[in-house]
């Protein structure tokens, strides 16, 4: 029911329209009748209203067909109801065509057809294709921009918005993908190191319960501290081994910095590096030792040959860990493209110690950086917050694609703008060159006019007479031509700048000149 009441209220708006711009055609034939003009804008408007939903290339081909009545001869008026009709039309085709080729190559066309139409029948020439031009570009082409404007705009809100909350979401699970990669790993890490401590209590425990000189109380309470680290033992095993069926196989966290720092330079890194971590605390070393871990990883995918340094310090509060790169002489691997995934973890593992991890560019190069704390609980992070970090790490990919959306509505936008007002000065440029030509080529000098006489034929007078006629001539002042003459109109060798235009009449009839005049703009 919804959408049978959309449907006729669409046929209302689509009637108004054309009614509407109907009333504009028949306006604007009202003071010179012109069947011919009447019944073709009728036409032009009922075909371009009628197609204009379902064909919208058609109805923005109709219409820009009628903008062909411009160099047609009107006297001194140009046929308004064509610009109506094009800015209708134009910016509802722009709304509802997915392709912008059809449009262009239609305009191209109408644009061309018009000079040899131009030329045909219009008084003017060339002056009167300028005016069609105008017609097109500020009638057609701006509201089809801008119609193309509305319709980016409106894809971006209607599909753009879901298809970023999709990637989000992927983007989300993938980061705690690595979250959980990096939990995996720390358990790993609790499994090597405190499943070899409860090893160790349990042979303790015992031996002890085998020694002697103890009682039966205390053998009892040995042999439970036995049986106690040997199901812990197990269990941890067991939980751990949850863990690393849940997540991707991982290496424990193995050796120490000067290891790690060892074997990097081994392979190729130019690292200068101050390592004193002997304050920190288990958990905070293997995290400090992650950090390097990864950001000289970073350094080899994406900044090969570049200097790096390399800087552990520990008091009796915290670690500062810190690996800064250089920029790379030679630019970064092509094809290294990073996810990010890596600093994700590290920054859940840094999390998890209590501390805060810092990663981004630096003087050209790249810079990972982190303080842990010795004595600190594991940062609380609501979903935002969590998300925000991610992002600071590295933009995401459902960022990336809506900054990219954003910047085509922004690019339609400015092209609305700035293309009509580019070939309006091209056209402006073309006319005043067009203008000044003709105008320059069609000046009769005063001495050739004195020497005319009336009933010279024209063939004498030929030589005389300039390459071209006068378009720009006074629309007042002149006389009435005597009955039969064909009248040329010259120019006086006034200035363009003038507007007080003034012009030579020479009026012919059978051949010879009839009649000669000079008229002004300031005549009555």
């Amino acid at each position: 029911m919804r959408e049978v009441t959309k449907r006729r209220w669409r046929v209302v708006l689509d009637v108004l329209l054309g009614l509407f711009l109907a009333f504009t055609v028949v306006a604007g034939t009202l003071d010179t009748p012109s069947y011919w003009e009447l019944a073709g804008g009728l036409a032009v408007v009922a075909g371009s209203v009628a197609t204009a939903r379902r064909y919208p290339a058609v109805s923005l081909g109709l219409a820009l067909a009628g903008a062909l009545a411009v160099p047609f001869p009107y006297g001194d008026r140009v046929p308004v109801w064509t610009v109506f009709v094009l800015v209708a039309m134009s910016y509802q085709a722009a709304l509802r065509m997915a392709r912008v080729r059809p449009a262009l190559l239609m305009g191209a066309a109408v644009s061309l057809l018009g000079i040899p139409l131009s030329l045909l029948v219009a008084p003017d020439g060339l002056g009167d294709w300028g005016s069609m031009m105008a017609i097109l570009v500020f009638a057609g082409l701006s509201p089809w921009l801008l119609g193309r404007y509305v319709r980016v705009r409106g894809e971006l809100a209607r599909t753009g918005w879901r298809r970023a909350e999709e990637m989000e979401s992927r983007q989300r699970l993938v980061a705690d993908q690595a979250r959980l990669r990096e939990r995996a790993r720390i358990a790993s890490d609790m499994h090597d190191s405190l499943g070899h401590e409860l090893s160790l209590i349990a042979v303790r425990a015992a031996a002890l319960e085998v020694a002697g000189g103890l009682d039966d109380v205390q053998r009892d309470a040995a042999a439970q501290l036995r049986t106690s680290a040997a199901a812990a033992t197990e269990r941890l095993r067991e939980i751990i081994g949850v863990l690393r069926e849940d997540a991707a196989p991982v290496e424990p966290v193995q050796g120490d910095l000067d290891e790690l720092i060892s074997r990097a330079r081994a392979s190729g890194l130019l690292i200068d590096a101050g390592v004193d971590s002997s304050l920190a605390p288990p958990m905070v070393a293997r995290a400090a030792y992650r950090v390097v871990q990864e950001g000289l990883t970073n350094v080899a995918k994406h900044a090969p040959g570049a200097a790096v340094t390399v800087r552990v310090t520990s008091s009796g509060a915290e670690t500062e860990v810190s690996v800064v790169n250089a920029a790379p002489p030679a630019g970064p691997l092509p094809g290294a493209a990073s996810g990010r995934l890596g600093l994700i973890g590290l920054r859940e593992r840094v999390r998890l110690v209590g501390g805060t991890l810092r990663a981004g560019p630096r003087a050209g190069g790249f810079a990972v950086t982190a303080t842990l704390p010795h004595d600190a609980a594991p940062v609380e992070e609501s979903p935002e917050r969590r998300e925000a970090a991610d992002d600071a790490v590295g933009q995401s990919t459902s960022a990336q694609a809506l900054a990219l959306a954003r910047r085509d509505v922004r690019r339609t936008l400015i092209h609305a703008v700035t293309i009509p007002l580019a070939l309006f000065g091209v056209l402006l440029a073309v006319s005043g060159i067009a203008f000044l030509y003709q105008w320059n080529s069609s000046e009769l000098p005063a001495a050739a006019y004195d020497r005319m006489r009336v009933g010279q034929p024209r063939a004498d007078l030929a030589p005389q007479l300039p390459e071209h006629q006068r378009a720009a001539r006074p629309t007042r002042g002149e006389p009435r031509p005597a009955p039969g003459a064909v009248c040329e109109y010259y120019g006086t060798g006034r200035s363009w700048l003038d507007n007080d235009y003034a012009a030579y009449r020479l009026c012919f009839a059978d051949g010879k000149l009839v009649s000669k005049n000079w008229f002004s703009e300031g005549e009555s």
